[in-house]
């Protein structure tokens, strides 16, 4: 009878917390109430704090957490402002993307990236794609060492570099219109079937098609990773637990699968440039 109380208990706590939580929300939008925003950041401020953490996981050392967390406060303070009620989605859900990119705009910006790692990751982009074109299907790590002239260890090497500065790279935004602020990661591109898309919006809509394709043509294991990196959000270390090899090894299998992806959308937005 006890826990029968606690359980009851809880739930009314719950559903008072849901009434407040929609009072304060339809507060800020309906009256633009400061306090109503301030209380809004501060009971979603742990979204920030987990986004951080998870995005930490796979930065140099040199990066700290507290800069993360920082940068995700004014994604989240941009998400709470532009947040539509009438959407029937969970603001958690907007709001970590939202997070995300605030935090990776900032790094892009910080330009850490030795800018000789980005020339080896375009070497690298442009071998993949003219060795798949070559061969009609993924290339082999041998084959695409080969065409670069390089060893496999030395491969290995610059997908270890390039896991440093890929940083979420599906959160990466695209122009998908003639207008530069229509822009949209790659992961919104991906289509979810519990809600309606944009119906006038072709562009977005190939694209969708293209990266969906673009995934399903992955090595079986590229794509396990990025299906429990960005679906089942695992982070590296736990997914090689899960496929028994390293994290450095799931690290280089994530940065590949992202190339081959960026390659992939780069490559259609060429031709319809």
């Amino acid at each position: 009878m006890a826990a029968q109380t606690d359980y009851t208990r809880g739930l009314l706590v719950k559903e008072v917390k849901e009434v407040e939580m929609t009072g304060l929300w339809h507060d800020f939008k309906d009256t633009n109430s400061q306090d109503a925003r301030d209380r809004l950041i501060l009971h979603y401020s742990p979204l920030v704090k987990y986004v951080a953490g998870r995005v930490s996981a796979n930065l140099p050392q040199m990066i700290e957490n507290a800069d993360l967390v920082s940068y995700g406060i004014f994604g989240l303070i941009d998400a709470i402002e532009k947040f539509d009620l009438s959407r029937k989605i969970k603001f958690e859900t907007y709001a970590m993307s939202r997070i995300k990119g605030a935090i990776i705009d900032e790094l892009r910006a910080m330009d850490w990236g030795p800018r000789s790692v980005r020339s080896k990751a375009k070497d690298l982009e442009g071998a993949m794609l003219r060795l798949e074109n070559q061969f009609k299907r993924v290339p082999t790590d041998e084959e695409v060492a080969e065409e670069m002239g390089i060893s496999i260890t030395d491969l290995h090497g610059i997908l270890t570099q390039m896991s440093y500065t890929s940083v979420i790279a599906l959160e990466e935004q695209w122009a998908v219109g003639g207008n530069r602020e229509d822009k949209v990661s790659l992961i919104e591109m991906i289509e979810d079937k519990s809600t309606a898309g944009p119906v006038d919006s072709f562009e977005l809509a190939e694209m969708k098609d293209i990266l969906a394709d673009a995934i399903d043509r992955l090595p079986d294991r590229e794509k396990t990773v990025i299906a429990l990196y960005y679906y089942e959000n695992l982070t590296l270390r736990e997914i090689g637990e899960v496929l028994g090899v390293t994290e450095s090894r799931i690290s280089q299998l994530h940065t590949k699968a992202i190339i081959r992806l960026k390659g992939k959308l780069r490559l259609a937005k060429a031709h319809h440039a």
